[in-house]
């Protein structure tokens, strides 16, 4: 099968960068953000976009990992002790194929009275099953059901994402 290029590491990063920007914007005046990536790409774009974010502001930027197993995804869990009561958390995924793993990654927020929980993907394709809307998307791809998407990481970096 042959793989088109949707996006380079270096457009990937600008794509990163830009929606830090948006975080920003739309959460003006916080102190603190939660970025919480779902495990493995979501949680390295997290913390790409955490780099960034720290970067171009005094903001506090906590990274957490959403563990999910995606054949079991309500068995979806986050770190032990922390409190997100009153917290900004964007949830982070690579991808938005369905909206399946999106979807149940919000779901052990629910129980936090939190003030506010964004969702942000690098890569989202227009045909979702589930009804989840993105806040943050770096670039939005018209696909099938058959055109498979994926991001890849090498040596923990950002390799590129990639339409199979």
């Amino acid at each position: 099968m042959v793989k088109k290029t949707i996006l380079t590491p270096e457009k990937a990063l600008m794509k990163i960068r830009r929606m830090a920007f948006e975080i920003l914007e739309r959460n003006k005046g916080i102190k603190s953000l939660y970025l919480a990536g779902v495990r493995e790409n979501g949680l390295l774009l997290a913390g790409l976009l955490k780099s960034v974010l720290e970067e171009i502001d005094h903001l506090v930027v906590t990274v957490v990992p959403i563990d999910m197993d995606k054949q079991n995804p309500l068995s979806c869990s986050l770190p032990q002790g922390i409190d997100f009561k009153g917290k900004v958390v964007v949830v982070v995924d690579d991808v938005v194929n369905s909206g399946r793993t999106l979807l149940y990654a919000v779901l052990p927020f629910l129980s936090f009275s939190l003030e506010n929980i964004q969702t942000l993907t690098l890569v989202e394709r227009s045909y979702k099953t589930f009804p989840v809307h993105v806040d943050y998307v770096g670039i939005s791809l018209a696909s099938t059901l058959e055109d498979h998407v994926c991001v890849e990481v090498k040596d923990g970096k950002l390799a590129g994402a990639y339409l199979e």
